[in-house]
């Protein structure tokens, strides 16, 4: 249980981190939740109610990384889960667009952790957020995948350095949430069937898979410098 527990769950506002700060609520932990989007976050606050505490933040302006830790204080538990991915190919993806996604997803996670750290108890933990092509080579995801090793391999060494807070990884593989609602509804529904049809589970990730993996982490202090794969068999096919 997370009673009397302070989580910081950046990326909070919808899919996968929405439904983690439901589950550590309901584990009795207060939350705080922030995020670009100040409309998502007004209405995860409605969603969640009193325990949780909601903040404006671009993960990619150090400064502003910076200056929420101060402003948040002591905490016990940090997850990153949020980041904004794209995919191309190699040679015609625009270099511009290959170093803003290192801005989104990688150096957001460091910032993070960087400041984060200094503010999490003793017996606390980081959960950042790698994904599947960082094990799987797949067309079109050269710099995604390249991201996501470089996170995997961020949390494994800053477990060794900022014991003893536990420094784990989430590696999700395709998981239903909003981050493809750009996707007209056929397109999406189609390219989450035929992606289920080569899982070996025969289906695709939802928000819950990956918050259940997150609490796992979160709460068992006997794991650290973890990946924690949850993409349904995906890097076995």
């Amino acid at each position: 249980m997370l009673q009397y527990q302070k989580v910081v769950i950046i990326g909070g506002s919808s899919g996968i981190g929405l439904e983690t700060a439901k589950q550590v609520i309901a584990l009795g932990a207060d939350v705080i939740i922030a995020s670009r989007s100040e409309d998502k976050l007004q209405k995860a606050k409605e969603e969640l109610g009193s325990r949780a505490a909601v903040y404006t933040l671009d993960t990619t302006q150090e400064q502003q990384v910076q200056s929420f830790f101060e402003t948040v204080g002591q905490f016990d538990h940090l997850v990153v889960s949020a980041a904004e991915t794209s995919g191309g190919s190699f040679l015609q993806t625009d270099t511009t667009q290959a170093r803003q996604l290192f801005e989104n997803k990688f150096w957001g996670q460091y910032y993070a952790a960087k400041y984060g750290a200094p503010k999490i108890s003793a017996n606390g933990s980081i959960t950042l957020f790698s994904g599947v092509v960082a094990y799987k080579a797949m067309i079109g995801s050269a710099t995604l995948g390249a991201v996501n090793a470089a996170v995997a391999n961020l949390g494994q060494t800053l477990a060794l350095e900022l014991a003893p807070i536990r420094v784990n990884i989430i590696s999700p593989g395709i998981i239903d949430t909003p981050s493809r609602s750009k996707m007209t509804e056929e397109a999406r529904n189609d390219f989450y069937a035929k992606v289920a049809s080569k899982l070996p589970v025969k289906r695709t990730g939802t928000a819950e898979d990956v918050a259940q993996s997150v609490l796992y982490l979160i709460q068992n202090g006997f794991v650290t410098g973890t990946v924690l794969h949850v993409e349904g068999g995906h890097i076995l096919t």
